[in-house]
């Protein structure tokens, strides 16, 4: 099954010209810059450049000595740290590849912060990923020393490995992988934060209370939430384009609620609670709200959207104000009501994207098999 990309409709598939023996080339021809064996040969390349690059720096950094698996000063850190820049530069170059050769127009600014959006969130999957990898291996070599061989190789294989992944991640975007993108980013930057609060009770209080101290924790959770604002904002853009319906307005309206609701995530992180207790209460209930609009009125906006995704909204919907009805009565805290209600937020903007991308395939192949019908 092909997939669209985030920058252009999928191709028309062409008859394929038939060779001419008499005139083939003894040698095959150079590669396309789109096609895929140059994007896999460009995507090991930025590896393989990653790996000299980041080994050379950690001889420079821990002066061809041992070092610990986790911590200060560690060769996780360290790894975790290099990983995460090398992922944020190799998805830049990746759009920038795909740009160059595939979307023939100009950048807009709202491009270039869906891409600095998009990179940030590689490079801080790869960042706690490492990180929180190198915690548990720590736990496993209690007390051992990485030697400094070892230290180099690690270094320069962690950040090849991030800096191939999040090329080929950037060169292969479409909606369902950059809502993938989304869930991960966003789980990986709450429970950092969660791991990492100075305030050990935070939870008695609500999950905005993760962003309300001035510490790193604070900075990471509210940064995640800004970015993921924008993530949001760039999935309603590219996940409503060419839905089919009976109602050509409706999925405008889509569109509009779902930026809504994206823009209001970020408002959220960029209002904490303590400091604009009354911005950061508005944005948060009507995030909420914007949801629920956009849950009740899409039959009608598109027609042709599964019966079954549209009872799966009206259930999340209840267990949402279900939740809230306890917290009222003070049997559920307000921190599980918000955990619960953002998992089934995002559940249903994944599971949206992907039904989305269902209707057009179809009516891609609808014309394609009327012809076959007659």
């Amino acid at each position: 099954m092909t997939q669209t990309s985030l920058d252009q409709p999928a191709p028309e598939p062409q008859p394929a010209p038939v060779p001419d023996t008499r005139t083939a080339p003894a040698t095959p021809p150079i590669l396309d810059a789109s096609s895929e064996r140059s994007l896999e040969s460009l995507a090991l390349g930025v590896g393989a450049i990653a790996f000299v690059v980041v080994a050379l720096v950690a001889l420079v950094a821990f002066g061809f000595q041992a070092a610990p698996i986790s911590g200060p000063g560690s060769v996780g850190q360290f790894a975790a740290i290099a990983s995460g820049v090398v992922a944020f530069v190799a998805v830049v170059a990746g759009r920038w590849v795909v740009h160059r050769h595939g979307a023939h127009r100009r950048l807009g600014a709202l491009d270039y912060i869906d891409i600095a959006a998009l990179a940030f969130a590689h490079g801080v999957i790869a960042l706690l990923g490492w990180t929180l990898l190198a915690v548990i291996l720590e736990q496993a070599f209690i007390g051992a020393e990485v030697f400094a061989v070892p230290v180099l190789v690690l270094s320069g294989a962690t950040a090849a490995m991030s800096g191939y992944l999040a090329f080929y991640s950037a060169t292969h975007m479409d909606l369902q992988l950059l809502a993938v993108v989304l869930a991960v980013f966003l789980v990986f930057g709450v429970v950092a934060s969660m791991l990492t609060a100075s305030d050990p009770n935070w939870w008695k209080d609500n999950l905005s209370a993760l962003g309300m101290s001035s510490n790193v924790s604070a900075f990471a959770f509210n940064i995640t939430i800004i970015v993921a604002g924008f993530l949001v904002t760039t999935l309603a853009r590219y996940s409503t384009r060419g839905i089919p319906t009976a109602n050509p307005k409706g999925v405008g309206r889509v569109r509009v609620t779902l930026i809504v609701v994206g823009v209001f995530l970020a408002l959220v992180g960029v209002f904490p609670v303590d400091d604009f207790f009354a911005l950061h209460t508005g944005v948060a209930s009507g995030m909420v709200v914007a949801f629920g609009v956009l849950v009740i009125a899409l039959p009608k906006w598109i027609t042709g959207i599964p019966r079954a995704f549209v009872v799966l909204g009206w259930l999340f919907l209840a267990v949402t104000l279900l939740l809230t009805v306890f917290f009222f009565l003070e049997y559920y805290t307000l921190t599980a009501v918000e955990l619960v209600a953002g998992i089934l937020v995002f559940t249903w903007i994944v599971l949206f994207i992907r039904n989305a991308a269902a209707l057009q395939l179809d009516e891609r192949a609808a014309p394609a098999a009327a012809p076959s019908a007659r």
